[in-house]
């Protein structure tokens, strides 16, 4: 899968030289982050407006409609990550009111698939980790910020400073008993 600055995003296969689907013309908005879900049947994309949309990957027409689409943040969304089955999605970003980081139920009408906002990270949050051992996310921020939420009981569980800028990057180890943090800098 791939996304580019100009908003198209394109799927090829390894042993195929052209394109098997093209999910978005260009003329969007830039792609910001594109992930499969854990059973490799959907794609997902973030742009530069605040919307994440999501395909099924089997599709047969050359230029498909995602099956959702949604703005999940004023200003960009970032970055995201399929949760369980992939009908739970997290979102990270920017948004005017701060809610930056937000969980989606993608099961449900659009109007109400916001299940929760949790507002942190000022100027907003950059990338995004689920910890599915756990059911945590950790995300980074523009000011350096990470934060831990548990998304069962929906709070936040722990923010503290680790950079002097932007975290670009967050990494975690299998077995969950570490992440890693890039930053700007």
């Amino acid at each position: 899968l791939t996304g580019a600055q100009d908003g198209s995003v394109r799927m090829f296969e390894w042993t195929r030289p052209q394109q098997l689907v093209c999910f978005r013309q260009a003329g969007n908005a830039r792609v910001t982050r594109m992930y499969f879900n854990s059973q490799g049947n959907k794609c997902g994309v973030a742009d530069g407006e605040g919307f994440l949309s999501i395909w099924q990957v089997n599709q047969t027409t050359s230029n498909p409609k995602p099956y959702l689409s949604w703005q999940c943040h004023s200003k960009t969304t970032s970055d995201f990550a399929f949760i369980t089955s992939s009908s739970l999605v997290a979102t990270s970003g920017q948004s005017n009111d701060n809610r930056n980081v937000c969980l989606w139920d993608t099961l449900v009408s659009s109007g109400n698939c916001l299940i929760h906002a949790f507002t942190c990270h000022d100027h907003g949050a950059t990338v995004l980790q689920y910890a599915p051992k756990h059911q945590l996310l950790i995300s980074g921020g523009r000011k350096g910020y990470i934060s831990i939420f548990d998304i069962r009981q929906r709070q936040i569980l722990y923010t503290f400073q680790a950079h002097e800028s932007a975290v670009k990057a967050l990494a975690l180890d299998p077995s969950e008993d570490y992440f890693v943090t890039g930053s700007a800098e």
